[in-house]
């Protein structure tokens, strides 16, 4: 049978709530629906980018339960009851170094790149055991060779005496 031919699977929406950058929503969705696409298309949290959407790029990274993952290849039930934070709870002005550095360019990765940012600077004890570098590594960009965003992490990281 030639997958074209397959009829759609009739799969009823079900309900997820969880927390939105502080907020409570509560969702229907469909079963198969991914976190990524239930961010930028039902609750208009257009920050989180899709790059690849095989969960190489880090361009849609956002935190559930304060840990950074790829939304695109989490299915959305999976966040009930969760704590899931985007690019736009993020106040510009915590990532001003990234601007300075020249590590924002054409922009695909930077909401991706701030998020996983984030994360480091609010955890520095893993500074004790990796390098920036190692801890930015899944996220990749094509236009800034990374020296500008590993310098803009790192300024943030001093001023914030990190």
């Amino acid at each position: 049978m030639v997958a074209d031919s397959v009829p759609p699977m009739n799969r009823s929406p079900i309900d997820v709530a969880f927390t939105l950058n502080g907020l409570e929503v509560a969702i229907s969705i469909d079963p198969a629906e991914r976190l990524l696409d239930t961010l930028r298309y039902r609750l208009g949290m257009t920050g989180t980018k899709e790059g690849c959407g095989e969960g190489e790029c880090g361009a849609c990274t956002v935190h559930v339960d304060g840990i950074p993952v790829n939304s695109c290849l989490i299915p959305t039930y999976q966040m009930r009851g969760t704590r899931v934070r985007t690019v736009e709870s993020i106040d510009p002005a915590d990532v001003s170094a990234l601007l300075g550095s020249g590590a924002t360019q054409c922009g695909a990765c930077t909401p991706g790149v701030v998020m996983t940012a984030v994360w480091v600077w609010e955890h520095p004890e893993l500074l004790e055991s990796h390098t920036l570098r190692q801890l930015m590594a899944g996220n990749l960009c094509r236009c800034t060779g990374y020296d500008g965003i590993i310098a803009g992490v790192g300024q943030t990281l001093e001023e914030n005496g990190r």
